[in-house]
C-alpha cells in the first residue's frame, strides 16, 4: 500500500534534508501575482487576492497563507531554488509539474529550466465557474508548466495524458484552502508517476495532491508551512490511506 509523509515547515529548509529518490514534482506554489505597485504586494493577504468579498464566506475559515508578497525577481530566485532542490530528489526521467497563473507563466518556465528540468510544454486547467467580467474575457484558465529529469522513457505500458484539464474547486466545506485545485484533476496529473512511485509537493497544502497520490496507488512526500493547514492535510491524507486499506 502506498505511503506518506507530511512534513510542517519552509520548504526551502525542509528539501535540502530530504534524500528518497521521487517520480514527480506536482505543485501549486504561491503565484505572487496581481500586485501592480509595492503597497498591493506587501499590504494584501493571500485571502483578499484570492477571494472575491462573496467568496470570503464559505461556511467556515479558510485559513490565509504566507508567502504572497515577492516581486517579480526575487519571485524567480525564490522558485529557481525551490525547483532545484525538487530536480535532484527527481529520478531520470521524472516529471515536474507546475501550476501558475497567465501573469507568472513565463517566470514558471525560466524557473523550471534554471532549476535543470528540460521544459516540455504547457497545460491548460479550465475553471468552468470562473466568474464573468463585464466587457472582458474572462479569466477561466490556469496553467500547468511541466518538465522532466532528462529524457523520459514511456516503457511498455505508457500513459496518456490530456494537455487540458477541467475541473472547478470545491466549494463548501469540502473547500479547505483558499486556492485548492480539484481533487479530479489532481488524480489525473498524479498518473504521470509509474503506480508504486513517489510524488513530491512542497507546497501540500490541505493536502489535494497527496489525496490523489494515494487514492491512484502513488506515494507521497509533502511540506506544507502552514500549522493549520498542515494539520487538515494530515486528516486528508490518513483518510484516503484509510480508504485505501478498506
Amino acid at each position: 500500500m502506498p505511503s506518506w509523509t507530511l512534513h510542517q515547515g519552509d520548504a526551502l529548509t525542509i528539501l535540502p534534508t530530504l534524500t528518497t529518490p521521487i517520480d514527480a514534482v506536482i505543485c501549486d506554489p504561491p503565484y505572487n501575482s496581481g500586485g501592480r505597485t509595492m503597497t498591493e504586494r506587501t499590504t494584501r493577504t493571500a485571502r483578499e487576492k484570492y477571494l472575491s468579498g462573496a467568496g470570503r464566506n464559505h461556511g467556515h475559515d479558510l485559513g490565509d497563507f504566507t508567502g504572497e508578497n515577492r516581486d517579480q525577481r526575487s519571485y524567480l530566485a525564490w522558485l529557481s531554488l525551490v525547483l532545484a532542490h525538487a530536480y535532484r530528489l527527481t529520478r531520470p526521467g521524472g516529471a515536474a509539474m507546475v501550476f501558475t497563473d497567465w501573469r507568472q507563466l513565463p517566470t514558471t518556465t525560466d524557473a523550471l529550466q534554471a532549476a535543470g528540468y528540460t521544459w516540455r510544454g504547457v497545460a491548460v486547467w479550465h475553471k468552468p465557474t470562473a466568474r464573468p467580467q463585464p466587457g472582458r474575457l474572462r479569466q477561466e484558465c490556469e496553467f500547468i508548466v511541466w518538465g522532466s529529469n532528462g529524457a523520459m522513457i514511456p516503457g511498455n505500458n505508457p500513459v496518456y495524458l490530456p494537455g487540458h484539464f477541467t475541473g472547478s474547486q470545491p466549494r463548501g466545506h469540502a473547500r479547505q484552502h483558499i486556492t485548492q485545485k480539484p481533487e479530479r484533476v489532481m488524480r489525473e496529473l498524479v498518473r504521470i508517476v509509474p503506480p508504486g512511485g513517489t510524488v513530491l509537493d512542497p507546497f501540500a497544502g490541505s493536502g489535494t495532491t497527496g489525496a490523489a497520490a494515494l487514492l491512484e496507488g502513488r506515494g507521497f512526500v509533502g511540506i506544507e508551512q502552514s500549522a493549520a493547514y498542515a494539520a487538515a492535510a494530515r486528516a486528508r491524507l490518513a483518510v484516503a490511506a484509510s480508504t485505501l486499506a478498506a
